[in-house]
């Protein structure tokens, strides 16, 4: 019974070790450098119904990714200009299981 308790506790302990671990390892999709996959986040975008190349979900507090609309010259991370073609990468708006999360902002785009 002694040697049960242990094992039990024993196999808790690795768990949750796992499962903190696995906590800090997906704080942010968006790399510090303002990339995600290897796609630098700023440029022309491009909305998309299908096949993106990012799934993105708009939300009000804890983004990975801040993002300002720009008409022009979207060169500094966060910065978006929304295009019909011609575009850098392409993102899908979804509401449930996006690869990043974003904030609309009107200034101090980017990665926090």
């Amino acid at each position: 019974m002694k040697k049960l308790r242990v094992g039990l506790l024993t196999f808790l302990l690795c768990l949750l070790t796992l499962c903190a671990g696995s906590s800090v390892l997906a704080s942010s999709a968006v790399s510090p450098d303002g990339t995600f996959n290897g796609i630098r986040l700023c440029g022309k975008v491009r909305v998309v119904e299908y096949n993106p190349d990012i799934r993105v979900q708009v939300v009000t507090s804890f983004p990975d990714l801040k993002v300002k609309v720009v008409d022009h010259f979207p060169n500094e991370i966060g910065e978006w200009q929304f295009v019909e073609y011609g575009e850098d990468f392409t993102v899908q708006f979804v509401t449930s299981f996006p690869d990043i999360r974003i904030k609309y902002v009107t200034s101090f785009p980017g990665v926090d």
